[in-house]
């Protein structure tokens, strides 16, 4: 059974708007603040019981909803951000991002 991935280090960079995380398998994964919106699992962006969410009706963000102010870890398995229009109900799991890691190792890996 392969074990969850985990990050040894996270980095939240306002000032470049990009999250990058060293997991402790030595692999790196960088993400800008745009994609980490659309990626936002909540239920709000995502939809829940049938219906569809926010992101699904929406076809461009506003810069305030691809900003984001800051960010906090939940609990050992996921990070929280904070976007500047409010929004922070998104918890990205370790899980989540590792399997949207759009390095070029990952892009090019087959999928099975």
């Amino acid at each position: 059974m392969q074990s969850e991935p985990s990050p040894s280090a996270i980095r939240i960079i306002r000032e470049g708007q990009r999250v990058e995380l060293d997991w402790a398998d030595g692999h790196q994964s960088q993400f800008d603040a745009v994609a980490l919106r659309w990626l936002c699992p909540c239920a709000y962006c995502r939809g829940e019981a049938g219906l569809p969410g926010w992101l699904d009706a929406n076809p461009s963000l506003s810069e305030q909803q691809t900003t984001f102010t800051g960010g906090e870890l939940v609990g050992s398995y996921a990070l929280c951000l904070f976007w500047a229009d409010g929004h922070r109900t998104g918890y990205y799991t370790w899980s989540l991002l590792r399997t949207n890691c759009a390095c070029a190792a990952c892009i090019s890996a087959p999928h099975g």
